[in-house]
């Protein structure tokens, strides 16, 4: 096999807003520093996401200092503070869990709501909530933020490409909206994974990830079509899902870097509990 190699890595501050590419980051036992600790909720706490709301897929993010800029089109940026403090006033859900949380104010509702023409909220998920990851796929009770259900997502280059061979119009990679991007590896050879290290840090390779319609949504321009879902669905499914990627669950915090050795490794630890 060839040289593995970490040749992206991404970081979603808000769920299903733009993503943040980076050379550097620490990865923490609930996912990359910063990942999806923010959310768009409507009144009742509910999430919303680029599933029913493809424009979401056009708020840009940035991290500068100690602030998190939100741009929305046509919209002035807005600043906000990236770990925002106080006590946790609002209760957010997220695929039917309730999550404790701290609501950004008046100020970023209005932002929000005045793009989506809707009523909307945004939420951040602090240190002192734990969100557990399930108990079918966790190692050792780890905690996620505002993901899905994992603090991490790995896709294959040579997957996309033998995707792509597949489509009509090629997709990029941003379809996918995962953290860690490996080449060097043919073409679903994922599926075999285990246990793998970026760099130093070991990773579990834990769940395979079921995608929905938000890969069908243009992340350029907000506008959804039916691939690559459809296609996916003619060679990727089983039991009624679609499969691209992975997720996994980190052994223990420390720093990745883009250029980082990929190294497949052995399962040697079990779960515990």
């Amino acid at each position: 096999m060839n040289r593995i190699v970490l040749t992206g890595l991404f970081v979603y501050p808000i769920k299903g807003a733009r993503g943040i590419s980076l050379e550097t980051a620490h990865a923490t036992g609930r996912g990359l520093e910063h990942d999806r600790r923010f959310m768009i909720v409507d009144p009742q706490g509910e999430f919303l996401t680029q599933r029913e709301h493809a424009e979401i897929a056009l708020l840009e993010t940035a991290i500068d200092g100690e602030s998190l800029v939100l741009q929305a089109p046509a919209q002035e940026p807005l600043r906000l503070p990236l770990r925002p403090s106080g006590k946790t006033d609002r209760k957010a859900r997220v695929w039917g869990e309730i999550c404790d949380s701290i609501s950004l104010g008046n100020e970023a509702a209005e932002y929000l709501s005045t793009y989506l023409k809707r009523p909307a909220e945004l939420v951040y998920m602090p240190d002192e909530t734990n969100r557990l990851v399930s108990t079918e796929y966790a190692m050792r009770g780890e905690t996620v933020g505002f993901s899905d259900g994992f603090p991490y997502l790995l896709a294959n280059e040579s997957s996309l490409e033998d995707l792509n061979a597949r489509l009509a119009d090629a997709v990029p990679m941003n379809r996918f909206r995962a953290n860690f991007v490996v080449s060097g590896a043919p073409a679903w050879t994922e599926d075999s994974w285990t246990c793998l290290s970026i760099g130093d840090v070991v990773f579990y390779v834990v769940k395979p990830c079921s995608r929905c319609s938000v890969v069908t949504v243009d992340q350029d321009t907000g506008i959804r079509g039916k691939d690559p879902l459809a296609t996916l669905a003619t060679f990727r499914a089983r039991a009624n899902k679609v499969y691209f990627g992975w997720n996994l669950i980190v052994d223990a915090e420390g720093d990745v870097h883009v250029g980082d050795a990929v190294s497949l490794l052995p399962r040697v630890y079990e779960k515990v509990g």
